[in-house]
């Protein structure tokens, strides 16, 4: 079964909302072995929903709309879907019954236009959402489904994962499932990454591979299909030794495990306590650092020194008068150890621009001291501000990694 999501929303094609929906109905579609070759985003228009729709039809064996069924003006899902398959929309006086009832349970009273909630396409089924007043709606037509089903994330997710997933199981039979493994690296670029993946890239069909690329990191996905999912995962196996071994250092984790969960959990097996000194990333490392629930185990605190009187001052670098440079990122690292009374200290400073200080904009300085040495490496990135001090941030947390185990870069 070929299932197409659409996303309804003007606010989705304007950035001012995520469109996070689609990401976790091609996931929850997946994990069931389920195929989404295509996701349409459409805005509160009408005639373009009703083409969406339309065209969705065409290519695919059903489609899962979310958004456009709330109670106002702009939500016209409901018109569309009839639009298309011909039907007019009827009044159940049963869902407005409910709707009234779950005003009445939280002590307010119904705004009218709630009421819009009970219209549904003649012959739909309508779905009880449990987490609010807009229901789901399934329709058959022609020999296809049509499931709609609201766009706040967590209604949208129950009835995703509870309702319309599980129906669309039933109705495919099928008896394959999905799973993948993402493996994530960190100092290569997404094509030097690539390079030297091409042949299992051009070669592998069940497990493929897929490079995905976010905030400095490149992740490889190794994805496999089978009956069951162990199968799926004795496929993926011998796929991803070879990744891992190819890629080798710069692969830090899989799946969930992020920079800073690895770091913690290197820093807790050698029971070492760690903090920072930040110019540039003002707090950024400190914060991603203690993100994490349990991180006070091992991470004591931050200096976060802008002003480079104050950074001087702080960390005993009287006798440095640039603080962009290798030696001021070195004084730090060691100044935060011995200041913090930490085994292991982050100093980052740098020159995020818009205007260069010492160095040109975009260079960012690391310095790592650890029990067993203290180095410091100069890296350049390009982009704006914010780009800037994210892939700062990041690269501080990699280069700590890679001290912790022994692998020291050249300065």
């Amino acid at each position: 079964m070929i299932v197409e999501v659409i996303a309804v929303g003007t606010e989705l094609l304007l950035g001012q909302i995520v469109n996070s929906n689609t990401s976790t109905m091609g996931a929850a579609l997946a994990e069931q072995g389920i195929d989404a070759h295509y996701q349409q985003t459409v805005g509160d228009n009408l005639s373009r929903i009703a083409s969406a729709i339309r065209v969705a039809l065409d290519r695919s064996d059903a489609v899962v709309m979310t958004g456009g069924i709330g109670p106002t003006q702009d939500d016209i899902t409901r018109e569309a879907v009839c639009e298309v398959t011909g039907r007019e929309l009827v009044f159940s006086e049963a869902y407005a019954d409910q709707l009234k009832e779950w005003w009445s349970r939280r002590g307010r009273e119904m705004p009218q236009s709630n009421l819009r909630q009970a219209y549904y396409p003649e012959g739909a089924e309508i779905i009880s959402n449990p987490r609010g007043t807009a229901p789901g709606l399934m329709l058959e037509h022609d020999g296809k489904l049509i499931f709609c089903v609201p766009g706040v994330p967590a209604e949208m997710e129950h009835l995703m994962l509870n309702e319309v997933v599980p129906r669309l199981v039933a109705a495919s039979g099928n008896q394959q499932v999905i799973a993948s493994r993402v493996i994530r690296t960190w100092g290569r670029p997404e094509s030097e990454v690539a390079e030297i993946l091409d042949d299992l890239y051009n070669s592998s069909v069940n497990p493929s591979l897929a490079f995905l690329a976010s905030n400095s990191e490149i992740k490889v996905r190794v994805t496999a299909k089978a009956a069951t999912a162990a199968e799926a995962q004795l496929l993926i196996e011998p796929m991803e030794s070879e990744v891992v071994s190819r890629l080798g250092e710069t692969v830090f984790g899989s799946d969930d495990e992020t920079i800073e969960w690895v770091l913690l959990r290197l820093l807790s097996d050698r029971g070492y306590t760690i903090g920072t000194a930040e110019s540039m990333t003002g707090g950024m490392v400190s914060a991603r650092l203690t993100e994490l629930p349990g991180s006070s185990a091992v991470v004591k605190g931050g200096l976060v020194a802008y002003d480079s009187e104050l950074k001087q001052r702080l960390l005993g670098l009287a006798d440095v008068t640039e603080v962009v440079t290798t030696d001021a990122a070195l004084a730090m690292a060691k100044g935060a150890r011995s200041l913090l009374d930490v085994d292991v200290a982050i100093a980052v400073t740098g020159s995020a621009g818009p205007e260069p200080l010492e160095k040109p904009v975009g260079t960012v300085i690391v310095g790592v001291a650890t029990p067993a040495d203290t180095r410091v490496r100069e890296l350049r990135f390009n982009g704006d501000r914010e780009r800037l001090r994210t892939y700062g941030t990041a690269a501080a947390l990699h280069l700590t990694r890679l001290a912790l185990i022994g692998k020291w870069w050249k300065e």
